[in-house]
This record gives structure tokens, sequence and C-alpha cells, in this order.
């Protein structure tokens, strides 16, 4: 088994960014400019890398490779979006990837890309992107070509070095366990659990019981063996199931119009072992927003808006307002789900806005509603 966070440091270490592997300081997948250039480095390494894994590296320093980090991007579903948009396209992994140096709400993401003998390109436009555009990677640089890419194994040996010099041990993982239980989570109740005796997973949480069920808050979850954050909020909650062979995660999604008391389960990942060391995630949406009473939501709608253009003109806003703020992003949320087609829209305008407020919550609920709907989306886009 790899070690993600040894991989990650190897890679840094081997050498600038190459024919094979891209760093970025943060993935910006709100907007058609952020998700043309992530689609282009994703069709440049594949094309150059047919025979081996290629790799992009987010959340650390262009200049001088610090690692900073970048949010906790839980979406399985980016391949949907990698399909939308190339032809032949590859198969790509996601991975959050925790560093002792970084917050605990910060990791370094890792994508793997897979490698793929037929050549990729663009089916359709995006931005300035033109359909049929391919791209290749010419050193560091990801660029567009009208020639045959010829087939190539210029890097073969060189990522079998890097792979093998980033397997996991005995000592790494005991050292991942007691940093997880310890260092990072020793003020809360934190578990482990090994499976078929070679993968062990931690995770830490505020335990609540409401009715019949134990959910857990602030939570953190993660595959020690892989250096993998499976699951990290500090505002939603799940609840924990697991056996000898799989460990269930569901996470629920606490809404309300003026308090956020309901739970609604959003989605369910499950991780199976097997015994001859391998594992698969898969993950299922169960998500049924909840629906309310049009009149009522008009009202809190246009409040929203009013809101919002005054944070825009920079007025100064009340007591009132600064509470409604926190819920600004969770109401503008259900809005959308419930028919209100510029709500979206007018939450992703209000982000620098809500990024700027003292209370820290007010960002945070932001970028917990973004992450919900982007789910939703790549999620239909499947169907």
């Amino acid at each position: 088994m790899i070690n993600k966070r040894l991989l990650i440091k190897n890679l840094l270490a081997h050498n600038d960014e190459s024919s094979f592997y891209d760093k970025k300081r943060q993935l910006n997948l709100h907007t058609k400019e952020g998700k043309a250039k992530f689609l282009k480095h994703i069709c440049a390494l594949s094309n150059s890398n047919p025979s081996n894994n290629s790799y992009i590296v987010v959340g650390v320093e262009d200049q001088d490779n610090e690692i900073v980090g970048d949010d906790f991007f839980d979406d399985s579903r980016i391949q949907n979006l990698v399909n939308a948009y190339l032809e032949n396209p590859p198969k790509i992994q996601y991975e959050n990837v925790p560093f002792p140096n970084l917050p605990k709400d910060k990791v370094v993401g890792l994508v793997t890309i897979k490698p793929k003998h037929k050549t990729s390109f663009f089916k359709k436009n995006i931005h300035t992107i033109l359909a049929n555009t391919v791209f290749v990677r010419v050193g560091s640089n990801s660029m567009p070509t009208e020639e045959k890419i010829p087939y190539s194994k210029q890097n073969i040996e060189t990522i079998i070095s890097i792979e093998n010099s980033s397997r996991n041990s005995i000592a790494y993982t005991l050292d991942g366990v007691m940093d997880f239980m310890i260092e990072r989570h020793g003020d809360m109740t934190s578990k482990y659990k090994v499976f078929k005796e070679l993968f062990v997973i931690c995770w830490a949480g505020k335990p609540k019981r409401i009715r019949d069920t134990t959910y857990l808050s602030r939570v953190d979850i993660e595959l020690i063996n892989e250096q993998i954050k499976l699951f990290y909020s500090a505002l939603d909650v799940v609840s924990i199931e697991f056996d000898d062979e799989s460990f269930t995660i569901t996470e629920h999604v606490p809404l309300g119009l003026n308090d956020k008391t309901s739970y609604y389960p959003l989605e369910q990942q499950k991780i199976s072992f097997f015994d001859n060391g391998y594992y698969k995630i898969e993950s299922k949406m169960l998500f049924e927003p909840p629906v309310y009473n049009k009149k009522v939501l008009h009202h809190i709608y246009n409040s929203n808006v009013t809101l919002l253009n005054k944070l825009r003109k920079g007025l100064a806003i009340s007591d009132r307002d600064e509470k409604d703020l926190e819920n600004f992003s969770s109401t503008l949320m259900i809005c959308y789900l419930n028919g209100f087609e510029d709500a979206k829209q007018k939450l992703i305008d209000a982000k620098p806005f809500l990024k700027a407020q003292k209370s820290p919550t007010v960002y945070l609920s932001f970028k917990e509603a973004m992450r919900i709907l982007r789910k939703m989306k790549y999620n239909e886009n499947n169907a």
C-alpha cells in the first residue's frame, strides 16, 4: 500500500512540475474558468503518460513548494466532470491527505490520473477551450497540439521508483494512529478499528444521541494506512456502522429555515475490505431536500437579496442582519432546491462578502452549502 503523504513528499522533492505531475495552490471548480484549467491539466497529463500514473498536487505554493493545504474536498463525483467534457476520459481519483503541520480542516489534495492508451480531447467547449482541442505536457506546461501524439514510456521508470519509495510500513501506520488519536484529537472521543489485519480506520467526533441514533459532530475519519482523510466536517453530522468486512459513513445535513434541528441524510460512503489487500469505496446519494411553503420562501429569498445588496454597497448592517448571515447560505440553498433558480448564483456572488465577516461560521456555512450543491449537481449529471 502506498502512503499518500510520502508520495506527495517524494513528488515535490523529485523535481519541479514536469510531464508527470502538476501542482496547484487550490482548485476552483465553482467557475467555468476554474473547471477549464483543471480539465486542461487532466487531459495533458493523461495524454503524456499513457503507461503510468500521473498526478496533480493541490495545496502547495508554486514558488517554494511550501505545503499550505486546501479545504477538504470530498467530491467523489469529480470523475463525472471529466466524463462530461473529455472524450476518452481517464479514470481519476481525488484523495485528501492530512499533514501534521496543517490545521485540522486543511489537507493536501492528491489527484491520481490512471494510465490510458487512447488520446483524450475536449468533446465540447468550456470557457476559452474549444471542442476537439488536444493537450499534452511540454515540460511543466499543458499545451494544445494538433500533431498526433506518439506513444511514450518516458516516465515509467521514474514513477515506479517514486511509488515504490512511498510504500507504507508498520512504523508509519502506528505513528499515524498515535498522531490522530493523541496529537490532533486528544480533546474528543477517538476510536479505531482494524480490518483484515491490514487496514486501520480512526475516527473522532462529539457524540450525541437523538431518538435511537447516535450521531457524531465535528467529525474526522481517516484511513491511516494510506494517510487519506475519508471525511471531515465542522458543521454536518454522521452516523457510523461497521462490521469485520466494511465501514459505512452516512452523512446527515442539519437544515431548517429558523434553526437546524432536522437531520437529512445526504450521502452514504461504504468502504469494503478484501483479503487480498485491496479495498473499494462506493458512494450513494440519499438526499431529498425539504419542501417549504413558496410564500414563506419568497419572503426569505427577498430578505437575503436585500442583505446581499447591503454587503455589496458596504452599508452598515444591524444585529439582526448579522444573525441572518449565520443562516444566509443554508436558506439560499433551500430556496434553490425549492425552485428559486437564481438563488445559487446569488450565493456564489456573496462569497467574498461572507468570507470577510468576523464570524468564521458565516463563511464555513457557505462552503458547506456549496459542497452539498456540487454533490447534487454531479449526481444529477450521472443519473
